[in-house]
């Protein structure tokens, strides 16, 4: 089973959306059962909120149900828990190493570096632009997915 943790600031917005874009692609490809997909963030100020409603908005546009999900903080034990720690800008990676204590394994990444256009995944808290967010979390997926699956030889 491969576990992957998306992180974001918060985790009300981006890594919850790439938390559930992600399970909704694994589930389309019969994949669920072989993959483990959580979020988290790397501060305390949503913790035990709810996914933000613009955010949950669009991923109800497209079908997607994200009930249920609050907000967390990564903990230093998910290092170990977690094949790959995905974060969405560059400020999310230098929390990560700070409350994992580094990145040993090479697990730490950007989502967007699996793309064809490395950098961060627009940060719709600030910009509120859902759209961006949501094409940036697609294609960051999606190419995260075709990288692990070509790895494991299925494409």
């Amino acid at each position: 089973m491969i576990k992957i943790l998306f992180l974001c600031h918060g985790n009300i917005c981006r890594s919850p959306m790439a938390e559930f874009v992600m399970k909704d692609m694994l589930k389309k490809a019969g994949l669920a059962q072989e993959f483990q997909i959580e979020s988290a963030a790397t501060s305390t100020e949503e913790i035990g909120n709810p996914v933000y409603p613009p955010a949950r908005r669009k991923l109800a546009e497209y079908g997607i149900d994200c009930s249920g999900k609050t907000a967390r903080q990564l903990q230093n034990s998910d290092y170990d828990k977690y094949d790959l720690l995905i974060g969405m800008d560059h400020a999310n990676i230098r929390s990560m190493y700070q409350i994992c204590g580094g990145d040993f394994a090479d697990k730490m990444h950007l989502l967007m570096d699996f793309t064809s256009r490395p950098g961060e995944v627009a940060d719709p808290w600030y910009t509120g632009d859902f759209d961006a967010t949501w094409r940036d979390v697609m294609e960051g997926c999606q190419r995260l997915l075709d990288d692990l699956l070509k790895k494991r030889g299925v494409i």
